[in-house]
C-alpha cells in the first residue's frame, strides 16, 4: 500500500498540534481556505482566527509537526492503514454529522463504517454474567430476526469485549474504537480478539502512534463510539462511568440511547436504571425492544416449518452491479466483485453481508459468493 495524498501530512499535522480540538481544527481550515493553506499562513494571521492562541499558532508556524506527520505516513504505508479525512466519501456519514468529529480517522479492517444499521454497545469493564448473557441474547436475537448490524464498542474488558465477541458469533461485523494509536492493542489480553475482528470488522482511532491509553483519551474516543452509531445501548454500568459518558454524548448528538435494566441492589445496574428512570434511555430487554425503539422491521418471515427467505425487494444500484457480475458465473471472489463493481472493499463487504442476510447471495468457501437460486431461480 502506498498513500499518494499530497495533503495527508498536513491533515495529520493539524490533528496532533497540542491543545487543538476538532472544532478549532475545522475552523482553521475554513478560515484559511484549505488544509494546506493552514501551514502557509504567517503567525500574525493565525492569531486573528477565533480560538487560535499563541501555542497553536506557534506550532503551526514552526512546522515541527510536519516532520512527525511524515513519520506517521511511513507507519500507515507499512501496515496498510487507511486515513479517512472528514470530507472523504468513505468517512462515516453518521460521524460526519457531529460537530466535534475528528478531521482524520485511522482505519484498518474490512467493514464499512457507514453500514445501514449501526449499534454502539457499551458498559462496565467489571461485567457480570448477567450482563454478558444479556449482551449475547440481544445480538443473537437481532441476527435471528435477519438484521444486518454493525456493532461498535471500545475493545475494553467486560461489556465491550462481550459485544465484539458476540457480534462475531452472530455473524455481524464489529468495530473497535481505540483510545490510542494502531501500533498497540490495549488491553493486551484482547489482542487475539482484535485480530479476529479484522476479518469482518475494523479497528479505528483518531490517535497517532505512540499515544498512550490515558484516561482522557478514553473519554475523547467515546464521542466516536456514539457518533458512529444510530443508537447506543448501555448493558451494565455503575452510577458513574465511561458508558454513561458515551450515553450523554449520544444524547447530545440526538441519537437514541437504550439501557438494560437490572436489580436495584446490583452496583453495575444502577447506571442503567438511572438512565431509564430519568427518561434518558429506553428500556431494553430483548431484540424486539431494539426493533421498536429504532423502528426496525424484522427482515425474516417465519412459516410453519423452518425460517423462510426475506420477501423480495428492490435492489440498490450497488446491489444490482453485484447481481450483474454474479449472474453469468457459478461463483466469484469478493476481490473480483469489488474490482469489477468499482466499489471499495469495505463497501463491497458490507453490501454482500446485507444481501446474504436477505437471501440474495450466498457465501462460499474461499471468500467467494454466488447468487441464491431460491432468490434467482433458473
Amino acid at each position: 500500500m502506498c498513500i499518494s495524498d499530497p495533503l495527508l501530512k498536513y491533515k495529520i499535522a493539524l490533528e496532533i498540534i497540542p491543545h487543538i480540538g476538532s472544532i478549532t481544527a475545522k475552523k482553521l481550515i475554513a478560515y484559511c481556505g484549505g488544509i494546506g493553506e493552514v501551514f502557509n499562513q504567517p503567525k500574525k494571521a493565525l492569531l486573528k482566527i477565533p480560538g487560535v492562541g499563541e501555542i497553536i499558532a506557534r506550532e503551526v508556524y514552526n512546522q515541527r509537526v510536519l516532520d512527525r506527520a511524515e513519520r506517521e505516513i511511513e507507519f500507515l504505508n507499512k501496515y496498510g492503514i487507511t486515513p479517512f479525512y472528514y470530507t472523504d466519501p468513505d468517512y462515516p456519514e453518521r460521524l460526519k454529522q457531529c460537530e466535534d468529529s475528528p478531521i482524520l480517522l485511522y482505519y484498518k479492517g474490512s467493514a464499512s463504517l457507514s453500514h445501514q444499521k449501526v449499534l454502539a454497545v457499551v458498559g462496565t469493564r467489571s461485567a457480570s454474567d448477567y450482563g454478558k448473557r444479556h449482551c449475547e441474547e440481544l445480538l443473537r436475537g437481532l441476527a435471528q430476526k435477519g438484521h444486518s448490524v454493525l456493532v461498535v464498542s471500545g475493545l475494553a474488558h467486560g461489556i465491550d469485549a462481550a459485544a465484539h465477541r458476540n457480534a462475531i458469533k452472530s455473524g455481524f461485523p464489529t468495530v473497535g474504537v481505540l483510545a490510542h494509536g494502531l501500533d498497540m492493542i490495549y488491553p493486551s489480553a484482547n489482542r487475539e480478539l482484535a485480530k479476529e475482528m479484522l476479518g469482518n470488522g475494523a479497528l479505528v482511532t483518531d490517535f497517532i502512534t505512540g499515544t498512550q491509553p490515558e484516561r482522557n483519551n478514553f473519554l475523547r474516543r467515546n464521542r466516536i463510539i456514539a457518533g458512529l452509531a444510530d443508537a447506543t445501548i448501555v448493558v451494565e454500568s455503575a452510577i458513574k462511568g465511561g458508558a454513561l459518558v458515551t450515553a450523554d454524548i449520544a444524547c447530545s448528538y440526538n441519537r437514541d440511547v437504550l439501557a438494560c435494566p437490572g436489580r436495584t441492589s446490583d452496583k453495575y445496574s444502577q447506571g442503567c436504571n438511572a438512565l431509564i428512570k430519568m427518561n434518558k434511555a429506553a428500556l431494553v430487554e430483548s431484540a424486539e425492544d431494539i426493533e421498536n425503539a429504532l423502528n426496525w422491521q424484522s427482515v425474516s418471515v417465519k412459516g410453519n416449518a423452518s425460517q423462510q427467505l426475506t420477501i423480495f425487494r428492490d435492489l440498490s444500484k450497488e446491489e444490482q452491479k453485484i447481481v450483474d457480475i454474479l449472474r453469468n458465473v457459478e461463483k466469484e471472489s469478493i476481490d473480483t466483485i469489488a474490482y469489477s463493481s468499482g466499489l471499495s472493499m469495505p463497501s463491497t463487504s458490507a453490501i454482500l453481508l446485507t444481501m446474504e442476510f436477505d437471501g440474495i447471495v450466498k457465501s462460499l468457501p474461499g471468500k467467494a459468493y454466488a447468487l441464491s437460486k431460491s432468490y434467482f431461480p433458473q
